[in-house]
């Protein structure tokens, strides 16, 4: 599936059925009974976005130094390219940024605030070259973009960033981009906090892509300082879910040494799971 006009498809449907996901989940939370030793639960709505100040916030935020939360979301704003946001414990919602394509649309991943105290994402989609961006917010607003996806030929750098980024403990921040790359498949790549981006491994890169393809969520870092993640497709099942494969647990060495630990689907019926198809 290297036609980016069907990945971007597959990916919709995939945000599409997460949605459903969603709504019939808090349907099913309201819906529960009261029981005689359950306690009694205030729920309160801080804030209904109205799509001027953003639509579809898909990410979990974060609650950064200053006591207040910070979020994305991933339509809306002016341009319907999506916002960022900080909102009060009491609610009090503040449009920090929107998204103008230029600087990149579709912040599905939530922020992280580093470690000088500014915030860091990604985009999925447009920027310079209409594939995605990584961008650095300060607290009061001023976005800064540090790349845009797909600056190499071929977009072998990766495309498309559904994941958020994690700050590593040598300070640089690690991602990975859903598809691009050498093969196709995605990649894994550390960014400078100034923006020099090293592409440190591209899936599909063994036959019939059985170390993984497509990683739509991002990294942990381990205590032993390798990073784990997982992949949507591919792994050494490939012939389920579609024909994508099934997916992938995988550890990635700082360097860029990659494991394959787990192919989905390895036992018969799939009771281990598969991925996204």
């Amino acid at each position: 599936m290297n036609n980016p006009t069907q990945h971007r498809n597959w990916i919709l449907g995939i945000h599409g059925r997460l949605g459903t996901a969603l709504a019939l989940a808090i349907i099913l939370v309201l819906a529960v009974p009261a029981t005689g030793s359950a306690q009694a639960q205030t729920f309160t709505t801080l804030h209904s976005f109205d799509n001027t100040d953003g639509a579809s916030p898909w990410a979990a935020f974060l609650q950064a130094t200053d006591g207040n939360f910070y979020g994305t979301t991933a339509g809306g704003g002016p341009d319907g390219y999506g916002t960022v946001f900080k909102i009060t414990p009491s609610g009090t919602l503040t449009t920090l940024h929107s998204f103008d394509g230029v600087d990149g649309s579709g912040p599905y991943a939530g922020l992280i605030q580093a470690t000088d105290g500014n915030f860091y994402g990604t985009t999925g989609g447009r920027g310079a070259n209409g594939y995605g961006t990584v961008y650095k917010i300060t607290p009061s607003g001023t976005l800064t973009v540090l790349y845009s996806f797909c600056s190499q030929s071929d977009c072998t750098d990766g495309a498309e960033t559904y994941a958020g980024l994690i700050q590593a403990t040598d300070g640089n921040f690690y991602g990975t981009a859903f598809i691009g790359g050498a093969n196709g498949g995605g990649t894994v790549y550390r960014i400078t906090p100034s923006g020099t981006l090293t592409v440190l491994y591209s899936f599909c890169s063994q036959s019939g892509c059985t170390d993984g393809a497509y990683p739509y969520g991002g990294l942990v870092q381990a205590t032993n300082g390798n990073f784990y993640g997982t992949t949507g497709g591919g792994g050494a099942n490939t012939t389920e879910c579609n024909g994508h494969g099934c997916g992938t647990v995988f550890e990635i060495t700082p360097s860029g040494t990659l494991t394959t630990l787990y192919s989905f689907c390895s036992q018969s019926g799939c009771p281990d799971g598969a991925g996204l198809s």
